[in-house]
């Protein structure tokens, strides 16, 4: 079930103070000098990739459409605006009746991209374009991060499972966020209920060593666990010794136990070992998960053994090792004057460091070699050429302040797992190295 419109308790009523204060005193002053209304465009993109990563995934973009529609100035906002003197009376008073009105383009969720993809565009009035820089990037920039994560570790694992169980690692909303973005990377499930309530991801959960250290004996909690939730649960099997509790485990349940989980020491070598006992034991169908601090390394680490599925909490969650994806919200053109039919003219920052952007209102295509195998990332301002025509990647997400683009998490995360079937080989290697596919500028 898709839950993503339902306004559950996890969203807050308002977006509209998720940002940085320079952005209404931008707007207050664009409004007194008369250059609140020209047409303009910002793009979001990203200079480079996190060190060592080959791409990027598109991630938070369902959630970036529902933020736009709850950009709203209430009384309450308005409140606090006035109250601490942050804009004046006028520009208080535009602010009571903002809607974007605008058009917002971009990749579709769950593609991925490389430096200098223009992954959304937002057209529309300076003022009204303005004020979503940081909602926007406080979005996409933790969300594609994330998702970025879950799919190095997606191909890592292989037709292997992986569960999401971080929430515990992050802020409570953060940890909503982190299971919808692990989802469409690759992940099967969360631990997280509210992330299952608000997005419909599927949820799983049985029991922490608590369970087993509040009975006398390791077996007594083995059986009221099994007697509760049936034999085909998943009991944790490294409190005490493992093979004594493999040993209970069987004996409790049966052959039928549906799985153990292993939560400390080297999980390579206990993996086998278990593996073996449970084979002996008649338990040949009984699957072993593992977690404990997993990463994508750790995960590649154990494609040799017997592992059935992977838990992975902390490095998931901060995307492991690369929280954020460095993207910006730039200015790249805007007419001369308010009059709608004022042509657009291209802009962009100046200066050292590598921060340098290109101007212009730009489109984004995929090229392919003869073996249907992406190439090149194609950027450009002008013509698109006929032979890419077909491979453009923006598409239309909001059109006159009405989103129009709303998908499922499953068509979200199927996209991404095609995306990234089609790029080189190379991409899925966890050695360090430079983005798999070039950008080209025409």
């Amino acid at each position: 079930m898709d839950t993503a419109d339902l306004g559950l308790p996890v969203d807050v009523p308002s977006t509209a103070l998720f940002t940085d204060q320079y952005e209404l005193t931008m707007l207050q002053a664009a409004l007194a000098g008369g250059t609140a209304e020209r047409r303009s465009v910002f793009e979001v993109f990203t200079r480079r990739l996190p060190d060592g990563r080959r791409y990027g995934v598109v991630a938070g973009t369902g959630r970036v459409l529902d933020a736009v529609e709850n950009f709203r100035f209430d009384a309450g906002v308005l409140g606090f605006l006035r109250a601490n003197k942050i804009v004046d009376e006028p520009t208080l008073e535009w602010l009571a009746g903002y809607r974007f009105g605008g058009d917002i383009w971009g990749y579709p969720e769950g593609e991925v991209y490389f430096p200098g993809s223009p992954v959304l565009r937002v057209e529309g009035s300076f003022a009204e374009c303005v004020l979503l820089e940081t909602v926007i990037l406080s979005i996409l920039n933790h969300d594609s991060a994330i998702a970025a994560a879950a799919s190095r570790m997606a191909a890592a694992a292989g037709d292997r499972p992986l569960i999401e169980m971080g929430a515990r690692r992050t802020h409570e909303l953060a940890a909503v966020a982190a299971s919808r973005a692990a989802y469409i990377g690759g992940f099967a499930t969360t631990s997280d209920l509210a992330a299952g309530f608000r997005y419909g991801i599927p949820t799983v959960g049985t029991s922490a060593h608590a369970f087993t250290l509040l009975h006398d004996r390791e077996r007594d909690a083995f059986r009221a666990q099994v007697d509760s939730l049936g034999r085909g649960t998943t009991l944790l099997v490294d409190t005490y010794d493992v093979a004594e509790a493999v040993r209970a485990a069987v004996e409790v349940a049966g052959p039928e136990l549906g799985a153990v989980r292993i939560d400390s020491g080297d999980l390579l070598l206990v993996a086998h070992r278990v593996r073996q006992q449970l084979d002996e034991l008649g338990a040949t169908e009984t699957k072993i998960v593992v977690t404990s601090d997993l990463d994508e390394y750790a995960i590649a680490s154990l494609a040799a053994a017997p592992v059935d599925a992977y838990g992975v909490g902390t490095q998931l969650v901060t995307g492991s090792g690369h929280p954020t994806s460095s993207m910006v919200y730039k200015l790249v053109a805007r007419a001369g004057s308010a009059d709608p039919k004022a042509p657009l003219e291209p802009v962009a920052k100046k200066s050292s460091g590598g921060k340098v952007s290109v101007g212009g209102r730009k489109w984004a295509a995929r090229r392919l070699d003869e073996y249907g195998v992406a190439e090149a990332e194609v950027i450009g301002t002008g013509a698109v050429p006929p032979e890419l025509a077909e491979r453009r990647l923006l598409v239309e997400l909001v059109k006159g302040g009405q989103v129009i683009a709303r998908e499922s998490l499953d068509v979200v995360r199927d996209r991404h797992a095609a995306a990234r079937a089609s790029l080189p080989l190379s991409a899925t290697q966890l050695s360090r190295g430079e983005p798999v596919l070039p950008t080209e500028y025409v």
